[in-house]
């Protein structure tokens, strides 16, 4: 039997966008009844499902933090457990809790224009349920959570040790006194190493191409400064905006100086690690500085452990996984005891679910995103994701706000739907476009982004701030009364 439940708006997942989302809608519509799916059992997310060593924020967590709500820790970089108990006491104060059901995967949704509702079909503890809601909200990020990016090493069932992914962390790993390999270069890498190495024999970062990389402290002493002075809310508004536009001048000076940082980064590199050969070596990509995401490393730690001698780099290709390692093309043989294949995330849009209007299947990949939170040819749906370049909460709290403002027109104006309608020309760009592997794996499958507002994503806080919060909500959406309904039908 298939359990039936109806709101005003539902909103699939309950990490960082969606208790953002909440907020937002519950401050700016307090006359709308909401309710959260969430697949998992818990808040967090992103941040309840990778539970490898050393998880952490890869952003200063006056960033990561909501606006509304301060940040009252002491480190600006931020562990795995401190932004979960975060998360779980911003829901909890603000009342979000109440409205999450856990254990729901969302498998399908479909628009009826006759009833001018989404409904919902998802699978539950008990069983199948089906959610009826007038606006739909996909806070579900944008990677894959069951499937990570499997790039077909040849030999791994030759491999006689432990292979782990950082995406499904088994809990009883004891890597005490091992031998680590770690297959990747990303964030992910950059965290795991140095985390391991503090009990493992030996831990090898194994990449085939380089990341640049950013010591940063794990505190921030003008924030110990201004907390002392400032109540806690002005204090954290007024590092956060220190923070964002840090942030936001480091990213325009890595693309208009690239020379000048690359330089200035390799020579931090030769700084903790004590080698100008490792840097020029193993941290010296073939693309500039923030053509990829640009790694942080809190207090160096990575640094350390390869100066310590407890870790180290190759910067090669695999050719195979051998019983006692990993075999490299020149034939060089990395032992293990474990290998880490930290290769990367699949892109999921929308969670996954199957989308349909009025029965007709779409597929986000041919819509073009209004300021990158709805989508041409979906009425009533929303979607959140965060930056790539900044911290991920500078853009969803801008989503979802934009959302919650769209929902007060909806109401206040007696609309039963809106719409995004692209009326543009010329050349459109994937929602994401960066050249980061993971990205580039996924460009086909996402939403269409153009040159000018409102169709443009153009990872700048400033800019995109400036457009979306002054977003005029009769230039490129179509609202739809009831009785423009019931023209249609007579």
């Amino acid at each position: 039997m298939t359990t039936q439940r109806d709101v005003d708006v539902l909103i699939v997942g309950a990490g960082l966008s969606g208790i953002n989302m909440a907020y937002r809608i519950q401050q700016a519509c307090p006359d709308l009844t909401y309710a959260i799916v969430e697949r998992r059992e818990r808040i967090g997310g992103t941040w309840d499902l990778f539970r490898y060593p050393g998880v952490r924020s890869d952003s200063d967590f006056f960033t990561l933090a909501f606006p509304f709500r301060p940040w009252r820790g002491k480190d600006a970089i931020v562990d795995g457990d401190q932004i979960l108990e975060y998360l779980e006491d911003t829901a909890r104060e603000a009342g979000i809790d109440r409205h999450i059901s856990f254990g729901r995967r969302v498998e399908a949704a479909d628009w009826s224009s006759a009833d001018a509702r989404w409904t919902v079909q998802a699978e539950g503890p008990d069983g199948a349920e089906e959610w009826s809601a007038r606006f739909l909200v996909a806070c579900t990020g944008y990677y894959d959570y069951d499937q990570p990016y499997d790039p077909g090493f040849a030999g791994v069932d030759d491999f006689e040790g432990t292979l782990v992914h950082p995406q499904f962390w088994p809990e009883d790993l004891d890597h005490t006194g091992r031998r680590v390999v770690v297959i990747g270069s990303g964030a992910t890498a950059v965290t795991i190493v140095p985390a391991m190495a503090e009990t493992a024999e030996h831990v090898t970062m194994l990449q085939r191409t380089p990341s640049y990389l950013l010591a940063q402290p794990k505190g921030d002493p003008i924030a110990d400064v201004v907390r002392k002075v400032a109540p806690p809310t002005v204090a954290h508004h007024v590092v956060r905006t220190k923070n964002m536009l840090l942030q936001w001048a480091l990213f325009q000076a890595c693309q208009r100086a690239p020379k000048a940082m690359r330089s200035l980064l390799l020579k931090g590199v030769a700084h903790g690690t004590g080698s100008e050969e490792i840097a020029q070596q193993h941290f010296n990509p073939p693309y500039d500085p923030w053509d990829q995401r640009l790694c942080v490393t809190p207090q160096g730690d990575i640094f350390a452990a390869i100066k310590a001698g407890k870790a180290s780099v190759a910067t090669a290709r695999i050719d195979r996984f051998v019983p006692e390692g990993v075999r490299l093309e020149d034939g060089t043989v990395l032992p293990a005891d474990i290998v880490v294949t930290a290769t990367g995330l699949s892109i999921k849009i929308l969670g996954g679910a199957r989308i349909t209007v009025d029965g007709e299947l779409r597929d986000p990949s041919d819509s073009f995103a209004y300021y990158g939170a709805m989508l041409t040819g979906l009425p009533n749906l929303a979607f959140c994701v965060g930056y790539i370049n900044l911290s991920w909460t500078m853009r969803s709290d801008m989503t979802s706000r934009l959302v919650a403002k769209v929902l007060r027109r909806l109401v206040d104006s007696g609309s039963t739907s809106v719409v995004p309608e692209f009326a543009g020309t010329g050349a459109s760009t994937p929602l994401m476009d960066m050249q980061s592997g993971y990205l580039q794996r996924g460009a086909h499958l996402m939403p269409r982004a153009a040159a000018s507002y409102p169709w443009s994503f153009k990872q700048n806080f400033l800019v995109d701030s400036w457009s979306t919060n002054r977003a005029d909500l009769d230039d490129g959406l179509v609202w739809t009364t009831a009785a423009d309904r019931a023209e249609v039908g007579a």
